[in-house]
Formats: C-alpha cells, sequence, structure tokens
C-alpha cells in the first residue's frame, strides 16, 4: 500500500482549509485592480474608468498618506525591537525559577493577555491611562507629578502602543525562547561551574550563545511584518488628536476607504504594503536560512 494512500484521510482533511484560504486570501486579490480604477461601485469593476497609476502617485504625494507609511515604520519597528528583546529577557528569568509551581503560575498570567482582544484590553489601557484612570489620579500624584494626557498626545500614545503591545504579547513570544533554553545540554552549565563562573556568566557564555540559532530565525522573520503596525490595537486607542503621530497604514486605509469611500486609492495604498511585506518576508527568509540554517522547504 503506497504512502499516498495511507495518508488519503489526511489529505481529505486539508481540503476545507484549501477551500477556505482561496476563497479569503487568493479569490480577494482579484480585487487588486481596483487601485488601477476610479471605481465607482454602481458600475463595478468591468464598467469603472481606468486610470493607471493616479492612486499611487496620490499616495505618495499627499503629506497624511507619507507621514502614515512613516509612523508605520516606526510603531512597527519599535514592536519588533522590544518583544524580541523583552520575552528574551523573560525567558531567561523565568528559567531561573525553580519552584514549578510558582512558574507555572507566572507564566500562566503572563500568558494570559494574549488571549484576550484587542476590544477588551483597549478599554482597560483607556481606563488605566484616562485623565481620570489610576495612573493620573493615583501613581503620578504618588511621585508628586502632574497628569499626562497619554492618549491625547502623540509620542506618548506610542509609548502606550510599544507598552499595552508588549503587555499583550510578551508571555505567549517567551513560549519560543523557554522552549530553546530547555534544549541546552546541562552538561555545559555543569562545566562553567566547575570553571567557577557564576550564574550570570553563565547566561552569557552558555545559554545566550545557545539561543542565538532561534534569535536570528525569531528576528528575522519578524521583518515580514515590518509594516504590520497592529490594526485592531490602533484602531481601539487611537482618537483624532494623535493621527499625526498614531495612524498607521492600516487604520488609514479604513477611514479612507470605507469611511471615505476612497476605495481606488484606499487599495492602492494596501497594495503597496502588501508589496513591501513580501519583499520583506522573502529578505527574511534568505537572512534566516543564511545565519540560522532555517528553511522551510
Amino acid at each position: 500500500m503506497s504512502l499516498r494512500k495511507q495518508n488519503s484521510v489526511l489529505y481529505l482533511m486539508l481540503i476545507p482549509g484549501f477551500i477556505l484560504t482561496f476563497i479569503f486570501h487568493y479569490l480577494p486579490m482579484g480585487g487588486l485592480v481596483i487601485a488601477f480604477q476610479d471605481f465607482k461601485p454602481w458600475l463595478g469593476i468591468t464598467n469603472s474608468d481606468w486610470v493607471g497609476l493616479e492612486h499611487f502617485r496620490t499616495a505618495f504625494t499627499r503629506p497624511d498618506s507619507v507621514q502614515v507609511i512613516w509612523n508605520t515604520f516606526l510603531i512597527a519597528i519599535m514592536k519588533i525591537i522590544v518583544n524580541l528583546v523583552v520575552p528574551i529577557i523573560f525567558a531567561l528569568l523565568l528559567n531561573e525559577i525553580r519552584h514549578m509551581m510558582f512558574k507555572r503560575i507566572v507564566q500562566t498570567l503572563v500568558y494570559l493577555p494574549h488571549f484576550l482582544s484587542w476590544v477588551i484590553l483597549g478599554g482597560i489601557v483607556t481606563d488605566l491611562v484616562s485623565s481620570q484612570g489610576l495612573i493620573n489620579t493615583v501613581i503620578l500624584p504618588f511621585f508628586g507629578l502632574d497628569p499626562i494626557m497619554f492618549l491625547a498626545d502623540g509620542n506618548w500614545f506610542r509609548f502606550i502602543v510599544v507598552l499595552s503591545d508588549i503587555w499583550k504579547e510578551c508571555g505567549f513570544a517567551t513560549i519560543v525562547f523557554l522552549a530553546a533554553l530547555s534544549n541546552v545540554d546541562p552538561s555545559l552549565y555543569e562545566a562553567a561551574e566547575m570553571d567557577g563562573a557564576t550564574r550570570w556568566r553563565q547566561t552569557w557564555t552558555v545559554t545566550l550563545p545557545a539561543i542565538v540559532p532561534i534569535i536570528v530565525v525569531v528576528g528575522t522573520l519578524a521583518m515580514g511584518n515590518i509594516l504590520n503596525a497592529g490594526f485592531d490595537q490602533i484602531f481601539n486607542l487611537y482618537n483624532p488628536l494623535v493621527y499625526e503621530q498614531g495612524d498607521i497604514i492600516d487604520t488609514f486605509v479604513y477611514r479612507v476607504g470605507l469611511v471615505g469611500s476612497q476605495f481606488g486609492l484606499a487599495t492602492a495604498i494596501g497594495m503597496f504594503k502588501s508589496v513591501v511585506g513580501f519583499v520583506m518576508l522573502i529578505i527574511a527568509y534568505v537572512l534566516a536560512y543564511r545565519y540560522a540554517d532555517y528553511r522551510i522547504f
């Protein structure tokens, strides 16, 4: 009996997934033609006038769209860096805990925000940093500081976005590094201890070098999300006061396309984001293969 026949049931189980992927991911790509049209919903794709690259020229000449692209790059890069460094540090600290029950409790509490939507977490963050929130009414006055309008100041808004993203994703990202730490050869620690190395020294000479490949893989693959600054998070936190520093491509496309009915311009900007993301993803895989011997095929 051939291997293909043995796995025939498994292949059949893949069919629904392939169908859903085709319907929701590949079939809508035909709508990218709207980026080159003066699209009118009542005329449809087939009857709308062709305008060529006009929407792309508009996208790169409008001051607000250029600022949006810069905001997206800046917020995404900050998230990538912080969401790489903080989980590594947290995994190293968590790996040093020897009381298993306490370790599991900490892991559960830190992982929990990942499973909550930004609708819930956005409401919590807003309540904490609002003018009448815990931070402005209790914490800042305790240290003799004046209240800060976190969600009305663009620079503070970016800080809140990155900090709240760490709160949500840090615990889940730590899983990867904890798995890498569990594969470190214990004999390396024993040899380092016999040479008189302290726990801090063992971390620098044994632990970090051992997990460098997985750090390289995670870091390079994150480059594929260079233009994904988090629509759900930004949409639930931002307001017109912080559009200049907090507006990103996804929220801009939402406002321009769905709210402003400029479908062609919104599609052009979204297409630009997809192309850049695709190129960065290819570069990430090349770097991961070269420096960490990681491959998907």
